[in-house]
């Protein structure tokens, strides 16, 4: 088992890191051409900015029973695909179960925002979701 992180945007890498290496769990960390991550720990792989190339490689690189740290529902209904547990930034617990209605509600808001329209962001992160995805990401390894 290892942990896969989309990390270019991901607010809980040093939370991923610190539990990882307690329980000698291999890192890596996919982030395109614009983020440095040197955290001593994780394998740091590089991708060029294009759009979704390092959901690409991460996808290529999971096995079964892997862990995928990601907030894009794209990327998790792949990795669900292959037998990873996916989880997001916030402890919420990517499955089979809920995949397809993140997926539709993504889908419709971009149409609502292709359509003109104004759809509301992400509340804003407070200690909480740090909480919530320590003890979910936890589970998971355990």
């Amino acid at each position: 088992m290892k942990v896969l992180v989309d990390a270019d945007a991901c607010p809980v890498k040093n939370i991923i890191v610190s539990i990882s290496k307690k329980y000698k769990i291999p890192v890596i960390m996919i982030a395109d051409t614009c983020h440095n991550i040197d955290d001593g720990y994780s394998e740091v792989i590089t991708v060029d900015k294009s759009s979704d190339s390092a959901d690409f490689v991460l996808v290529n690189m999971i096995k079964k029973e892997d862990i995928v740290v990601t907030q894009d529902f794209g990327l998790a209904a792949m990795c669900l695909a292959k037998g990873a547990r996916v989880i997001n930034q916030n402890g919420l617990l990517y499955t089979n179960d809920n995949i397809d209605k993140l997926l539709f509600e993504r889908h419709i808001g971009q149409k609502v925002r292709r359509g003109g329209g104004r759809t509301k962001g992400p509340s804003k992160r407070i200690k909480d979701d740090n909480i919530r995805f320590e003890n979910t990401f936890l589970n998971l390894l355990l």
